[in-house]
């Protein structure tokens, strides 16, 4: 049996840290939380003095395509990746299969309009769906092909996206198979058809006319994906954006009390002309949503409890015993100060160590053009 004991680590507890306890890892999962006592016999011990140790962080926006992108998440603590489009199903089948690193659920391939940006990106021809009647049929096909979850890539009229009607027709047969759907929606009136089709999820916010708050309240849930937002207004400076248009877009859905979960969008491939590093980049994500408006607290849970919840991933998401033992141990105390997320101090996944950096520095780049 492997044994691991965190002794005088500090977890978060409602909005702020518990006094230091101890915690028994027993081969992978967590086992208990108690006052300090001694450690059991044979147990690896984790001196965590000054230390906090939450879970390990959900990226619920990324693009996974081998180990190493796996390897990049989990270095910088990130223990699982919600992938949003993935292909062919036995690359994706083998990737989840991977141990010693860190977890993905997939979208598999999703489900994209015949002319939008999207249709460039080589998917496989039955990503594309045109009729409201072939819903069915294709949904199933992605159950069979092994998805977590149902992904639409929803654009404004006119820009070769999914009609609404076929939009509302995915989400209903996502819906009677108990699948979550997740809609990109990027521009303000893809974001509001995708609300209006009932999708459980939305992913990105505008850049050009914000989220007001009617359309927020309404809002079942978010990934906001501010890190793409601040590239696109940044470094690819596109005509009409504003990154205070997305974060005004996040505050309305923060004080809607929408559920927001942290996502990036981070991919590392050659085609796509803007790519966000997997790993660091939620760190920044994190520090992104503070600024947006949330507390650090919130924050945090936007990267463990609230995609846990969302993903119906159970086994994870919270320091409580009998959980997966995905942890992040940080020096300092992250729920006052964002940034201690950078400064790790181990990894664990699975409840094995898991070899990480010593940090990362505040002026490490987040996206750079491909």
């Amino acid at each position: 049996m492997t044994v691991t004991y965190f002794n005088d680590v500090c977890l978060l507890v409602d909005d702020s840290l518990s006094d230091p306890v101890s915690v028994i890892v027993k081969d992978g999962v967590i086992a208990r939380i108690r006052r300090r006592g001694p450690a059991p016999n044979n147990a690896e011990v984790v001196h965590g003095e000054g230390k906090t140790l939450i879970p390990g962080l959900i990226d619920a926006h990324v693009h996974i395509t081998n180990r190493r992108d796996l390897d990049a998440l989990a270095r910088y603590g990130v223990t699982t990746g919600i992938d949003m489009a993935s292909w062919p199903p036995a690359r994706t089948a083998a990737l989840r299969a991977v141990r010693g690193t860190a977890s993905i659920f997939s979208a598999g391939v999703p489900f994209i309009g015949s002319a939008g940006p999207h249709a460039r990106f080589g998917m496989p021809s039955h990503a594309v769906v045109s009729e409201p009647d072939q819903a069915v049929t294709e949904v199933r096909r992605r159950l069979i092909d092994g998805s977590d979850f149902i992904k639409i890539v929803t654009e404004p009229r006119g820009h070769g996206g999914p009609a609404p009607d076929v939009v509302g027709s995915i989400v209903t047969a996502a819906h009677e198979a108990r699948r979550v759907v997740v809609a990109h929606a990027s521009h303000i009136e893809s974001f509001k058809m995708s609300v209006a089709a009932g999708a459980d999820i939305i992913t990105h916010v505008p850049t050009r006319s914000p989220v007001a708050h009617g359309l927020a309240r309404r809002t079942p849930a978010a990934i906001p994906t501010l890190t793409v937002s601040e590239a696109l207004t940044g470094t690819m400076a596109l005509p009409g954006s504003s990154y205070e248009v997305a974060r005004d877009s996040v505050a309305a859905l923060h004080r809607a009390g929408t559920p927001i979960a942290a996502g990036t969008d981070a991919v590392d491939a050659p085609n796509v002309p803007l790519t966000i590093p997997l790993g660091t980049s939620l760190h920044h994500e994190l520090e992104l949503l503070v600024d947006a408006g949330l507390t650090p607290v919130e924050a945090l849970n936007a990267a463990t409890s609230v995609p846990a919840d969302l993903f119906g991933l159970d086994d994870r998401g919270s320091v409580e015993p009998g959980l997966r033992a995905d942890l992040l141990l940080v020096d300092g105390d992250p729920t006052t100060d964002i940034t201690s997320t950078r400064r790790i101090a181990g990894v664990w996944i699975d409840g094995v160590r898991y070899p990480t950096t010593d940090g990362i520095s505040r002026d490490e780049p987040t996206a750079s053009r491909g």
